[in-house]
């Protein structure tokens, strides 16, 4: 699959906050949900939104999902747009105690605080072994911890300019993250927002990984475990090409309401083709918590003048 490359359109939050509010959404939830949230994505909505705690959930529920929001949010101000200089930042230890201590500080002060251990306390490293995951490898010592985070770092940061290989080397950053475990509790949640704070500060959308794709995103995982990241990167540049599509539409001015495919039909170009061209990204268009597409007029009448430009494949 090809990402388009960000070629200084991408619009910052400040440019485009409908789309941005709506992957902080997504994000939200799908990444806590992965962490075994219960929160449906309506009472996620209703949380961010409007404020309102609905549904029967414990409040360290509620506060999870709102601590989570906030750390997303902090790591979207650090997008680089357009009218941004001096390339990417490093992504320093201190961010990464930053964004645990965000997303789990306020579930952690209601819920947590009896663990009287220090590495407990949000944005603190482990000070004791964590039992390994069934089927993965084993994590680290904890003695190792310190030094192990340093190289991770290194590594991270020595991220490349192109889109291809920065959707690889933040698929590998991320599993190399999980395999780590820095943190007594988190560490999937902190690896995810650690993901978009790379890409955002290349000027790329986030990543947002949906609840329904929890078994595909436990499989890509323990592929990369056995030294195998394309799973991974595909699910990335998968979700980083919706997540484009949706600010550069609200940043230009798109059509924001966006229909499903069967609305778009036109003749020679069936619901399937318009499906199988969004999967291969010649079409521009989103997939939903539902597993559907959608797209708009404008975006298919784009996708038919460029095949149309292109001709058709001939196979020798």
């Amino acid at each position: 699959m090809q990402v388009r490359a960000h070629t200084g359109g991408l619009g910052a939050p400040r440019d485009a906050p409908g789309a941005w509010d709506e992957i902080r959404l997504h994000e939200a939830h799908g990444s806590t949900a992965l962490a075994g949230n219960p929160l449906s994505r309506r009472e996620v909505a209703e949380l961010l939104s409007n404020g309102r705690a609905v549904g029967d959930h414990l409040l360290a529920d509620y506060l999870q999902v709102a601590g989570y929001a906030t750390a997303a949010g902090w790591v979207y101000a650090h997008t680089h747009g357009p009218a941004d200089a001096g390339g990417s930042e490093p992504v320093s230890l201190a961010d990464v105690r930053q964004l645990h201590r965000l997303a789990l500080r306020p579930a952690w002060d209601v819920d947590g605080a009896r663990d009287v251990a220090l590495d407990a306390v949000p944005g603190t490293v482990r000070a004791r072994d964590v039992r390994p995951f069934a089927g993965w490898l084993r994590t680290p010592s904890f003695t190792t911890i310190e030094q192990r985070l340093r190289d991770w770092l290194d590594h991270t940061n020595a991220a490349p300019s192109s889109t291809g290989e920065l959707i690889d080397h933040v698929a590998v950053t991320h599993a190399r993250f999980e395999q780590l475990h820095p943190f007594v509790d988190g560490n999937g949640r902190v690896g995810r927002l650690l993901v978009n704070l790379v890409l955002v500060r290349n000027g790329h959308a986030p990543v947002t990984v949906a609840a329904r794709d929890r078994a595909r995103y436990a499989r890509a995982l323990h592929r990369a475990d056995t030294g195998d990241h394309s799973g991974l990167a595909e699910l990335f540049a998968r979700s980083i090409l919706d997540n484009t599509s949706r600010i550069e539409a609200d940043a230009q001015g798109a059509p924001t309401t966006l229909v499903g495919l069967t609305e778009l039909e036109r003749p020679g170009s069936s619901r399937i083709a318009l499906r199988n061209a969004a999967q291969r990204g010649r079409l521009r268009a989103v997939r939903g918590d539902d597993g559907h597409w959608r797209s708009c007029p404008a975006w298919v009448d784009d996708y038919l003048a460029d095949r149309y430009v292109r001709g058709p494949v001939h196979r020798a």
